[in-house]
């Protein structure tokens, strides 16, 4: 999504190359922050950065110092996060409440959808760093995982079962997309929020118009996947929705938190608004 905007003078970039932004970015300068998204959901929570990506789990946490973007989002419409065990354990949801968890960060919607899901504040878990989830479950030192990113691609291939997909799930009981992250700007930059949003859009259509670059860059910071399945994952994340939640899109995010606020999961966030562009 963010392609258009990367900015390395000077040979910082990967691999040694020099990138300037592919759109007019206005009076704005961009600078990439990668981190994971517990990382940056921490960040939010000191109101570090002035654009973030965030868990959906993490909004009602933050709401007083951000507002969402209306794009930017990653929805998961029939699919998403996933619980997964060794192949022959015959572990089921049931078992799910005694199993002990590795899971990629107590604010990831994933998090959050389980715990829905379970009824309960996931009871026995350990945080671990989402792309060492598969290898940890995979060594016995867990009974399961809760997998997100290109992990519900390849976790079979490591010999592994699904016992739920939390989209899934969350569409046969809500017939609603998951919401799973979204982008936020912090509500200090007052009117120039809006501006802002307009330049996260025009990335986010430009890098769709060039999706083979896009790709390419990304690939970059891929964790050895392959172009051909690095474009499978981007398909099921950037997308239509990611244009904008659309009215479906914005009913999702505030069920789920709703929901989620109801059972005392999370601070009632209220209602949410959606910066729109200018």
């Amino acid at each position: 999504m963010w392609y258009p905007l990367a900015n390395f003078p000077d040979g910082s970039g990967p691999g040694g190359r020099t990138c300037r932004p592919m759109i007019n970015t206005g009076p704005y300068d961009f600078v990439h922050v990668l981190e994971d998204i517990q990382s940056l959901n921490n960040r939010a929570q000191r109101a570090e950065l002035e654009i973030t990506a965030i868990s959906i789990h993490q909004y009602p946490y933050v709401a007083q110092q951000y507002a969402l973007t209306s794009c930017g989002a990653s929805m998961g419409d029939d699919y998403g996060p996933m619980v997964v065990a060794p192949q022959g354990r015959t572990l089921t949801i049931d078992d799910l409440a005694n199993a002990r968890i590795a899971v990629p960060g107590e604010r990831t919607s994933a998090f959050l959808a389980l715990s829905l899901l379970l009824g309960q504040r996931v009871p026995n878990y350990e945080v671990v760093m989402f792309d060492q989830i598969i290898p940890a479950v995979v060594s016995g030192r867990f009974d399961a995982g809760l997998i997100i990113h290109e992990g519900q691609l390849t976790y079979a291939d490591a010999g592994l079962d699904c016992i739920v997909d939390l989209g899934r799930w969350w569409h046969e009981t809500r017939r609603l997309p998951l919401p799973l992250g979204g982008n936020c700007v912090r509500r200090d930059l007052g009117d120039q929020m809006r501006p802002i949003c307009t330049v996260l859009l025009r990335s986010i259509q430009y890098a769709l118009e060039h999706r083979d670059e896009a790709i390419a860059f990304a690939l970059n910071y891929a964790r050895d996947m392959g172009a051909d399945l690095a474009d499978r994952f981007v398909g099921m994340y950037v997308n239509k929705l990611t244009l904008d939640y659309g009215t479906q899109g914005r009913h999702a995010v505030s069920a789920f938190l709703k929901e989620a606020a109801d059972a005392g999961l999370v601070p009632d966030a209220g209602e949410i608004d959606f910066i729109e562009p200018a």
